[in-house]
């Protein structure tokens, strides 16, 4: 059996997220895999290491929001061969208001036969503060310093 590329591997992370949040994309991690979401909103709590912190994770986000589709997707290799970039925008709704949202998001991720053994997220989180209602908090937070 051949373990599959980076590439392919974060391909189909971003397939996952098209339809979801879908707790699958948790099984194209390692056991101890690390998230790092750099700009969380205020509140917020820290992604925890492992897959089944990131399966939880995705069961929590699935009763939050729904997605419906996943473009443009650009994949990046790099020089080294376990690092891969991929840019794509995540559009969906809100379940609780049905407002919709289009997160631009950029993760950096590290594949090792076959699983991410480690990723950073960045997207906006002004972005997610409106579309979750949360603009004033975020703003608050903000100038609270």
């Amino acid at each position: 059996m051949t373990t599959a590329s980076p590439r392919e591997v974060l391909q189909r992370f971003v397939d996952y997220m098209a339809d979801g949040p879908d707790e699958a994309a948790a099984d194209l991690c390692t056991e101890d895999a690390v998230f790092e979401l750099p700009y969380l909103m205020p509140g917020v709590p820290e992604q925890k290491p492992g897959r089944e912190a990131f399966r939880a994770h995705l069961r929590h986000g699935a009763t939050m929001q729904k997605s419906e589709s996943v473009d443009p997707v650009s994949i990046h290799e790099t020089a080294d061969p376990e690092l891969v970039v991929v840019e794509y925008r995540l559009q969906g709704h809100v379940l609780a208001t049905g407002r919709k949202f289009a997160f631009d998001i950029v993760m950096f991720a590290r594949v090792r036969d076959g699983l991410i053994t480690w990723s950073r997220t960045y997207s906006n989180p002004l972005d997610s503060a409106i579309a979750f209602g949360a603009a004033e908090r975020l703003l608050t937070a903000i100038a609270a310093g």
